[in-house]
């Protein structure tokens, strides 16, 4: 999408609350609130519920790749942005081992030369998984959208169907862990959703245009999720096959996540949104997501800040909503700022270059 009021709203607000959903993912899982399978339901009613939590916000990965894929397939590829993706990955990824080394925070004791090579190349060492995996698929994507504006329509059908049943359809029927399944933490899962994007793009689902559909669906996607996991968890105990399903469900590429994501996504649009102050926050505010992103989930703070803002001391009970609730906004809004931040060193960088050419 291209810059300033040439940003659709409705989508840009899809990239917020999915950012706000993977914050609060992490909050959950890294944070200790939604205790490890197995548990005992019964016993653990504040772990089930940060579970259906979960499932609710699982979907938002997925949402973030469509969101790129829908609008890749129909737009120029261009080459700078990958040089202004590695950069903004780079900045961070070294960034903050810097800062915590100035600090002398204990995260950063123990440090070794192979940590070191891993600030200095984030995606070789998949530093940060997502953007390595989306760093790949942008690097694919002219040849994607190329195939897929030239594909027929029952082509492209029989296409995506055939990806879907490899990378999504065999891991959530059959209840083994096969060795080419990475759960959705790739970026040949990321292949795939930009073909599901492209689809969308060309020739839309029309059962899900309408809003209440669409709201259906992805309701009953993850209510779906989180009710299959909590019984396989009980049936776990007694047949090793359901012990499987537990984990499985809550993955990027089970089929519970995939159609929950296409049906968040197509809530978000068809949304219509005025000219207003609203409209504007909104297209100032998403850019910077990513960035967001890169500051909470580097290596060295991925597991730390939850413990800097005490959510291990709010996950015994229900409480950790509200303090789940502060800490997403609390990390979005640091976040933001930052790569505020960034983006204006980065935009004096750039008028400097010019200069000099």
């Amino acid at each position: 999408m291209g810059a300033g009021n040439k940003r659709q709203a409705n989508f840009e607000l899809l990239r917020i609350v999915a950012m706000l959903m993977i914050i609060s993912l992490h909050y959950l899982v890294k944070g200790g609130v939604a205790a490890p399978f197995p548990f005992a339901v019964r016993e653990n009613p504040v772990g089930a519920f940060a579970w259906l939590v979960e499932a609710f916000c699982i979907v938002a990965v997925n949402c973030y790749v469509l969101i790129s894929g829908y609008f890749c397939v129909e737009s120029v590829w261009k080459p700078g942005r990958v040089v202004s993706l590695f950069a903004q990955i780079l900045f961070y990824s070294l960034l903050l081992p810097c800062i915590l080394l100035l600090t002398g925070t204990k995260a950063v004791e123990g440090m070794g030369l192979y940590d070191w090579i891993g600030f200095v190349l984030p995606i070789g060492t998949e530093h940060y998984w997502f953007a390595t995996a989306y760093l790949l698929m942008y690097l694919f994507a002219p040849f994607l959208a190329a195939g897929i504006r030239q594909m027929k329509k029952r082509q492209l059908q029989v296409v995506t169907v055939l990806l879907l049943c490899f990378f999504s359809l065999e891991k959530t029927v059959v209840p083994i862990s096969f060795v080419t399944d990475r759960q959705g933490y790739d970026f040949g899962w990321f292949l795939c959703l930009f073909v599901v994007a492209g689809y969308i793009r060309m020739y839309g689902i029309p059962w899900l245009e309408k809003q209440t559909h669409a709201v259906a669906a992805y309701v009953l996607s993850c209510l779906s999720a989180w009710a299959m996991a909590m019984l396989s968890n009980v049936l776990g105990g007694r047949i090793d096959a359901f012990a499987y399903y537990a984990d499985m469900l809550y993955t990027y590429n089970h089929l519970c996540c995939l159609a929950g994501a296409v049906s968040f996504f197509y809530v978000f649009k068809n949304m219509q949104f005025g000219q207003g102050r609203m409209t504007t926050a909104i297209r100032k505010l998403a850019p910077y997501t990513f960035g967001v992103y890169l500051l909470h989930e580097h290596n060295l703070v991925r597991y730390e800040w939850m413990r800097w803002l005490g959510a291990d001391m709010a996950a015994e009970g229900f409480l950790f909503v509200p303090h789940m609730i502060g800490c997403v906004l609390l990390v979005y809004v640091a976040g933001t700022a930052v790569d505020m931040a960034r983006a204006w060193v980065f935009g004096l960088v750039a008028d400097a270059l010019r200069r000099l050419r």
